[in-house]
């Protein structure tokens, strides 16, 4: 039977905006693997990337995130097929960011050096004989068993094991040796300090099969520190003088977290289970899980960027994030049990550190060399060592790419420009050419009568008229003497409070209060309406203009909108509390997959509302029912349906703590324009949808599809753009 792919992406919250780059990091491994070298992205993740049919990357023209929330309610099909969505850095140069430096799509010209790339891709088989992770494990694919160290092999690198000598005292996890292909895994990673005694653990962190962090820990040593190791543990005095938890704590944690089945992953495990003083049978160590010859292994922060693509142990970062390691460890593991040793040798680990290492030292030679010098002249007279761009890789590999467009997509050959194509002649080229290829590049535009860059001025200042009108809520009417501050501790409740402002101009004062997140106004209307606030029995509701007669309509479909499903918003926080708090009182809530604890993103404090994930829709409406009333730390919790995706809020935020003179003077010379042709605009905007909800239905189960609005970044602004993408299951619909 055929397996279906599928995507994963943890995108709720700050982190939902993503560079150019890492689009690239996407669409190159989506159309190439890992059998080119291409690596899993660093911030989604492909399962079964293999078995994907296509991919098929849907260009708007000039669109940006604007233009998908102006005509939210007219993108009907996008907005309800498409789980997974993102805002998109503005670039530059769009099709270069996308397509990579250097693309060149002339059938008849072969890019220089990508002869011996496209050679150095494809290991010789006998070359792969003589790699010591076939010499290990064999080509075979095998389960998880066969990865975990024997007796043997726990006793020849120094991990603690019952009766061995130095082990008096250490606690066993009580975890027995049955294990199965399909026992779960979890990555665990410690932070030491150096102590009279030893290394003693200053940090414990432990991750579930998903990465969700189970544990996140400091704990206090048992004796006198010597040496903290801030460089690379993060710890200070300071972060250990208010802690109580001891190592006993720690041990008893986790004994109760672990089942009896368990595989502990992590790099170098030894070191943290002797630092632990912990017994466990089951371990898989990724140090020597990506076998090296002569007992030498690979660093973590390497494997982590070579096989992954992810970027660990910054020097950016004061120490290491235990959990980051822990999470690299456990996917690392994942990623040799799921793809095989054949797969593992075929990265060809060897020459990349080679390669790594050899650019340090050329970058480090060229930044001591003087200027004019014979070794900078030969660098400037080398040719350059970029990498070929990835749909130039997909010609040498056989593979067509398909690129269709109303415009050229820019001045280097890499579409045609045919001014005159209309969205309905490319949709048809679209649905005949595009099941005849593996990757395709579909452009549709709006046209340039719409695209002009001084409408985005105008776009912008209706699309944050409508935001903070849904933001704002009026209360009152109160006594002439009412308590403000009392008014704004249980408004306050709903979530947290941009501005309160007073309104005397009425008969009765009234209040207006104006939220940070859409789910707080919303909640204070349902919540609050009709109550008794301040002494006073109050009406509450949103301000009542032209762009607000549609607001019920809007809220009902945001709700309904596919990336909130699941998803809940909780309110009355105290802001004391920390995420590793509410990950305990959250965590017997069924089928909890991601907290989401919103931050000011300039203090960086959090706020007084989280938002929870869930894996299933009816453990979110049970968690719904469980949670309000519900009684945290002496304060009531309130909770609704979410209505704004991850990378709304930090858009509204931006929103919120920008000046609002963005193109000002712009929109109102040109809103009579605007306004003249907006209808006309909604309907080309519906037609788009429909022509895009077309072309989706053509395409074949497991294609990744991605819709991009590219966004804009000129001299007359920047505006960002959107990304929404999913990998269509056979019913049609956009699979997780």
């Amino acid at each position: 039977q055929e397996k279906s792919c599928h995507l994963s992406a943890a995108l709720l919250g700050e982190d939902s905006e993503i560079s150019q780059e890492q689009l690239y990091e996407l669409l190159k491994y989506a159309a190439l693997g890992k059998c080119h070298k291409a690596a899993q992205p660093s911030w989604c993740r492909i399962y079964h990337q293999s078995h994907l049919a296509g991919v098929v990357v849907v260009v708007l023209h000039e669109m940006s995130q604007l233009h998908f929330y102006r005509f939210y309610l007219q993108f009907k099909h996008l907005r309800k097929v498409f789980r997974h969505r993102f805002t998109l850095a503005p670039s530059a140069n769009f099709p270069v960011s996308l397509y990579g430096e250097g693309a060149n799509l002339k059938p008849q010209n072969t890019p220089q050096g990508l002869s011996s790339t496209s050679s150095e891709c494809i290991t010789k088989s006998s070359d792969l004989q003589c790699d010591p992770i076939i010499r290990r494990y064999g080509e075979k694919k095998q389960g998880l068993t066969s990865y975990t160290l024997t007796l043997k092999e726990q006793k020849e690198n120094d991990y603690p094991i019952e009766g061995s000598p130095g082990c008096q005292g250490y606690i066993s996890t009580e975890c027995d040796q049955q294990r199965t292909d399909s026992s779960p895994l979890f990555g665990l990673d410690c932070e030491m300090c150096l102590t009279a005694k030893g290394n003693e653990v200053t940090r414990v962190s432990l991750v579930d099969a998903r990465g969700q962090c189970l544990l996140n820990e400091l704990v206090k040593p048992e004796s006198t520190v010597l040496n903290y190791r801030t460089r690379f543990s993060g710890i200070t005095k300071k972060m250990l003088l208010p802690v109580k938890t001891r190592l006993s704590d720690i041990q008893t944690r986790l004994k109760k977290m672990l089942p009896h089945d368990a595989v502990l992953v992590g790099h170098s495990l030894n070191s943290d289970l002797q630092a632990l003083e912990m017994i466990h049978p089951s371990v898989i160590d990724t140090s020597l899980l990506f076998a090296r010859n002569e007992g030498r292994r690979f660093k973590l922060k390497f494997l982590a960027k070579a096989v992954l693509g992810k970027e660990i142990q910054c020097e950016q970062k004061l120490g290491h994030d235990p959990t980051e390691d822990a999470r690299a460890a456990l996917e690392l593991a994942q990623f040799f049990i799921e793809q095989g040793p054949i797969k593992v040798a075929e990265l060809n680990l060897e020459m990349l550190l080679t390669a790594e290492k050899l650019a340090e030292v050329s970058q480090n030679k060229s930044a001591l060399q003087p200027q004019g010098c014979e070794f900078q002249e030969q660098l400037n007279e080398s040719p350059p060592l970029s990498k070929p761009c990835f749909l130039d890789c997909l010609q040498v590999t056989g593979q067509k790419p398909l690129l269709l467009g109303r415009q050229g997509l820019d001045s280097s050959g890499l579409c045609q420009s045919n001014l005159s194509t209309s969205n309905k002649q490319i949709l048809q080229r679209a649905l005949e050419d595009v099941p005849l290829s593996k990757f395709s590049i579909i452009q549709f535009s709006l046209g340039p009568e719409y695209l002009a860059s001084h409408l985005h001025a105008g776009l912008y200042e209706k699309v944050r008229s409508k935001l903070t009108d849904l933001l704002t809520i009026y209360a009152g009417p109160f006594e002439e003497n009412f308590c403000v501050k009392s008014v704004k501790k249980e408004f306050g409740r709903c979530g947290p409070i941009q501005s309160l402002t007073v309104v005397t101009e009425t008969f009765q004062p009234y209040v207006c209060i104006q939220y940070e997140v859409l789910e707080a106004a919303q909640l204070a209307v349902e919540s609050l309406n009709g109550a008794e606030v301040a002494g006073s029995c109050i009406k509450v509701q949103r301000p009542v203009t032209a762009t607000m007669l549609d607001c019920n309509v809007l809220i009902k479909e945001l709700e309904l909108d596919v990336e909130n499903e699941g998803v809940i918003y909780v309110a009355g926080l105290k802001k004391s509390l920390t995420e590793t708090d509410l990950q305990e009182e959250f965590s017997q809530l069924k089928d909890l997959e991601t907290l989401f604890l919103p931050k000011d993103l300039q203090s960086g404090k959090h706020r007084n509302c989280c938002f929870l994930k869930f894996q299933k829709t009816q453990s979110a409406v049970d968690a719904l029912e469980a949670i309000n009333g519900w009684t945290m730390k002496g304060s009531e919790l309130r909770s609704r349906n979410a209505l704004a995706p991850g990378h709304l809020w930090r858009w509204i935020w931006q929103m919120n703590h920008s000046n609002g003179k963005q193109g000002k003077h712009i929109f109102y010379e040109k809103m009579e324009q605007l306004s003249n042709s907006e209808q006309d605009l909604r309907k080309k905007v519906k037609k788009l949808d429909h022509h895009i909800k077309k072309l989706y239905r053509s395409l074949q189960s497991n294609t990744l599809c991605v819709v991009l609005f590219p966004g804009v970044n000129s001299t007359r602004g920047s505006h960002s753009g959107l990304g929404l993408m999913g990998i269509k299951d056979g019913e049609g619909r956009s699979a997780c």
